[in-house]
């Protein structure tokens, strides 16, 4: 006799797919005294369907069934009559089916007695809870291997998540940086990351991958990666995240996406320009109170096309920029409160900064989530936390008395506010459009007729040498325009996404010369933007060019 271990499991298992035989070996009792095992016959595996009725007469049988006495529509009860099976005893455990005991005829030809039959009814029950208890045992071990996999898989995720935050802060002179990360689980989808770049600017990012987990994780690490490609190649906060987005878009998940706030900072001067993909907005504490820094744009990898806003701020001596993650703001106590917005602003406002110091504003904060959560809380989201207070600001460099320039003339000063931006495909025809655009957004500023007819035609032939010289009139790669006012002055910025050869200088057009061979007329167009504003700034690198076009406000019809 043979019990069938896991033949429930089994069955179990394929019950899911009502086409999936259950195999079940078929036994042949032998007689006292056994033939040799070299007479014995193979015996044949034969398969009994999930949908079949046998299975649930076996569950409700009392005992020993004699198949030769069933009357069931069966295809698995004439399997087991082909095959000589005489005698069935299940295998019940606390009322479920766990095995079968199948006999066939006696190899003395002599039919099961009583005394047979009553033996075979009180093997099934001993051997039935010591069946079950070996199923479970093997079950337990199954899942204990199954466990210690995936938390070895965990474990090697998690590593390879610590080791893409950064492993020490930066040492800017008069600032404090502080940072702190707490994944909800064994591995989370926050990130915050600081790019130094060779001209002494800083980038601080902080970025919020929807859902947690392994899934997570490989994003975080995937958008970091795109981040830190991009902002070696492009200037502004607003056209880094407009590049990560196009390229994260099409192999995100479904119903994935990435918050992220990218934010730009001169440590000699104190200006910080920054853009905001639909991040959780940073907290600016100064002498006045707490302020939010809003920029609007939709999260990275859910749409393309998407065009992010850019706003500047100028920090002083005393003033503290807290960056920070959803899991501290919608975490909840008891009661189902959350800690909210609100909380954090007047946890950061109440702090005493004198006193205590910025470094121990991170400490501060975490020891107010567990007062509001209480103990025993069950963490339910990421929590991160970016502090960056000045100090002092260097001493200054410029002859005029202020603190330094940024790198690039495009760079904004500290007036410049952003009224406007959009992105143009690099298509013939696609100038006049900017300069439409262009001429709206300006209208009402008071600038006359003939300056602003100046100004549209700089701007469309700005655009028109984007989009042929830089971009080769390729429609994937768009150019940008930007628009910022200062209280005395209008700015038009126009990028491309050149392939790194330089701009030519501008020159004024010999017409001699160039019938001679010995001018190109290559140029000519920047002469003539040059001539129809007030100023013109060139910016460029290997992965873009920008023109800046200046018109100077309440400068009459000039």
């Amino acid at each position: 006799m043979t019990t069938l271990q896991g033949f429930w499991r089994r069955v179990r298992r394929r019950q899911q797919d009502t086409s999936a035989p259950i195999p079940i070996r078929h036994v042949q009792a032998p007689a006292r005294p056994a033939k040799p095992a070299a007479t014995r016959r193979p015996q044949p595996e034969l398969d009994i369907r999930p949908d079949d009725p046998l299975l649930a007469y076996f569950q409700q049988a009392p005992g020993l069934v004699d198949v030769d006495q069933l009357d069931l529509a069966s295809p698995a009860l004439d399997a087991l009559r082909a095959a000589g099976v005489r005698l069935v005893v299940p295998l019940v455990s606390q009322g479920e089916l766990i095995g079968l005991i199948n006999l066939g005829p006696r190899l003395s030809e002599q039919d099961y007695s009583a005394l047979d039959r009553k033996l075979l009814n009180d093997l099934a029950t001993q051997a039935a809870p010591a069946v079950r208890v070996a199923q479970l045992a093997r079950q337990q071990q199954l899942e204990a291997r199954q466990r210690e996999r995936i938390e070895s898989e965990l474990r090697v995720a998690r590593l390879i998540q610590q080791t893409l935050l950064p492993h020490a802060l930066p040492d800017l002179p008069g600032y404090e940086i502080a940072a702190h990360y707490q994944p909800a689980r064994e591995v989370g989808g926050d990130f915050y990351d600081f790019l130094r770049f060779d001209d002494g600017r800083i980038a601080l990012i902080i970025g919020d991958v929807t859902d947690k987990g392994v899934p997570a994780a490989l994003v975080m690490a995937t958008t970091r990666t795109l981040l830190r490609a991009s902002a070696e190649r492009l200037v502004t906060p607003g056209r880094v995240l407009e590049q990560v987005n196009e390229l994260l878009h099409p192999d995100i998940p479904p119903r994935m996406f990435v918050t992220c706030l990218y934010a730009l900072l001169d440590p000699t001067t104190g200006r910080m320009s920054y853009a905001n993909a639909g991040h959780d907005l940073p907290y600016r504490r100064h002498d006045g109170g707490v302020d939010e820094l809003r920029a609007t744009g939709m999260p990275l990898g859910l749409m393309p096309g998407m065009l992010y806003e850019e706003k500047e701020i100028q920090l002083s001596p005393g003033e503290t920029v807290l960056f920070h993650s959803d899991g501290l703001v919608e975490a909840h106590n008891p009661e189902g409160e959350m800690f909210s917005f609100r909380r954090l602003q007047s946890q950061l406002r109440d702090y005493p900064l004198e006193a205590a110091g910025p470094a121990a504003l991170v400490p501060h904060l975490l020891y107010a989530l567990a007062a509001f959560t209480e103990p025993g809380w069950e963490q339910e989201d990421d929590v991160t936390l970016v502090v960056l207070h000045c100090h002092d600001l260097p001493a200054a460099a410029n002859e005029d008395g202020t603190n330094g320039a940024l790198a690039d003339p495009a760079a904004p000063a500290p007036e410049w506010q952003q009224i406007g931006a959009f992105s143009l495909p690099s298509a013939p025809g696609n100038e006049r459009i900017a300069l439409e655009k262009v001429a709206d957004h300006v209208g009402g500023m008071g600038l006359p007729a003939a300056r602003l007819e100046r100004l549209k035609t700089a701007v469309a032939e700005a655009t028109m040498n984007a989009m042929e010289h830089g971009n080769g009139y390729q429609a994937d790669k768009p150019v940008r325009v930007e628009l910022l006012r200062a209280p005395d002055r209008l700015a038009v910025r126009i990028s491309d996404q050149g392939d790194g050869s330089p701009i030519p200088h501008v020159q004024k057009p010999d017409l001699e010369a160039k019938l001679r061979g010995l001018q190109s007329p290559r140029g000519w167009g920047l002469f003539l933007i040059e001539s129809m504003v007030d100023e013109m700034n060139i910016v460029g690198d290997q992965g873009q060019h920008t023109i800046e076009l200046i018109m100077m406000l309440n400068e009459g019809d000039k």
